[in-house]
């Protein structure tokens, strides 16, 4: 007789381990509190803030600012994680080909349910990366016909044009969009503009990863729609970090990662592909379907997508709402105070529809980013992103529901000291 698998969702008291830093913080909805006996109530919360020393392994001390671009996994996913490797462990092939594959299409369901679609539309992944690849590798485009995207792409997602392009003499048109000028409007005019009779593909990201500003989805992919071309959407910098419904955005393609916002385990990513494309993207890793294991894409990282379960968990349990109400609230903070630091000039969007969790700051040319980047670590124990060079000389800041006010004002702190 085979041994009964463990529930494969985290165990109720891992997550109310987690609740405990969570509730104290104001971040677990109200009808959670009620329904967990022994959680903090609103009266018993002291702190607004989620502090890092629950659930989050940091150094300690360390303000990190840089979930943009590899987000810290908190405790009650690492250990799903470990648990699953374990479980795999004991008959690798009786689990990984038996009850672990059938979690990872129940992961698969949930993830589906979590970004707004049907779970035949979603695709497991190990990054955006990946997801958009295999966007670039299924389409059938012809020589001259043109890919219209941005100058403020992620390379990850721009690699797959430059890809297409090379091999199959597609054309690549670039809208610009100045880092300072955070205009729905104006980006909407370039792309309509920048489109030509033989355009088939407008790709760009949800939100931009060189200043974080919340890029007009809906009205591009809409604008995509009545010029019979795709809307191939870069989520990277989105899910987990603000609300994300794929229908209501209205796009054919939507990739993103785990490893960011979501807060799970490296090497995991999802890949939306609306059920009305049918075979319009037919990439190799899809010909023997969608399941998280075929033969096509072959074996995954089953311990990863078992942690991306309890990451989807770990976020839904305190509400994306809450999420990034309180992502917004930090950017705002910040936002306010960068105006009073001397040399610095913010490049995001100011509060409001298009701003997002993350906040870029260009700093003079006679400042070197890196090297204030270096000192910011080492001398602050404070963790920021370089701005790569391409777009500008500055830092890109990126808040989650573990940072604090007082890590936004030892940032301010710290840079007025640099500066000054």
């Amino acid at each position: 007789m085979s041994r009964k698998m463990p529930d494969q969702r985290p165990a109720r008291r891992d997550f109310l381990a987690s609740f405990g830093v969570l509730a104290a913080a104001g971040l677990v909805p109200e009808g959670i509190w009620s329904q967990q006996g022994g959680l903090p109530t609103r009266a018993d919360a002291a702190r607004k803030f989620v502090s890092a020393s629950g659930d989050f392994a940091f150094a300690p001390g360390l303000a990190y600012l840089q979930t943009g671009s590899l987000g810290p996994t908190p405790r009650p996913v690492m250990e799903r994680a470990i648990a699953g490797w374990k479980e795999l462990e004991r008959n690798p092939t009786l689990y990984g080909y038996g009850a672990l594959e059938r979690a990872m299409d129940d992961v698969r369901a949930k993830a589906a349910r979590f970004i707004g679609c049907l779970t035949e539309e979603l695709v497991l992944t190990r990054c955006t990366t990946e997801g958009m690849n295999w966007v670039a590798q299924g389409l059938t485009l012809a020589a001259g016909e043109r890919v219209l995207t941005t100058d403020q792409e992620h390379p990850g997602g721009r690699a797959c044009w430059d890809y297409v392009a090379r091999r199959q003499g597609v054309v690549l048109d670039i809208v610009v969009i100045p880092p300072a000028e955070n205009s729905a409007a104006a980006i909407i005019d370039r792309f309509a503009k920048a489109m030509t009779p033989h355009t088939r593909v407008l790709s760009f990201s949800h939100l931009l990863s060189s200043t974080g500003l919340r890029m007009p989805v809906a009205e591009l992919s809409a604008l995509a729609r009545s010029r019979g071309c795709l809307a191939v959407v870069d989520g990277a910098q989105a899910v987990g970090g603000v609300a994300v419904d794929v229908k209501a955005l209205g796009c054919h393609v939507y990739a993103t990662s785990g490893h960011k916002w979501l807060l799970a385990p490296p090497g995991t990513g999802l890949l939306y592909l609306s059920d009305e494309l049918g075979k319009t993207v037919d990439p190799i890793g899809l010909q023997s379907g969608r399941q998280a294991y075929s033969a096509s894409s072959g074996v995954c990282s089953i311990p990863s997508v078992l942690g991306l379960d309890a990451a989807i968990d770990y976020i839904t349990a305190i509400g994306i709402a809450k999420v990034e109400q309180h992502n917004l609230a930090l950017g705002a903070r910040l936002h306010a105070a960068l105006r009073g630091v001397p040399q610095v000039e913010v490049m995001s969007a100011a509060p409001g529809p298009l701003a997002s969790p993350q906040l870029t700051y260009r700093l003079p040319v006679a400042i070197d980013s890196n090297t204030l980047h270096i000192r910011l670590r080492e001398k602050h124990n404070i963790q920021v992103k370089v701005v790569p060079t391409n777009w500008l000389n500055g830092h890109r800041i990126s808040t989650h529901l573990f940072n604090t006010e007082q890590e936004v004002d030892r940032l301010v702190s710290a840079l007025k000291q640099e500066l000054a």
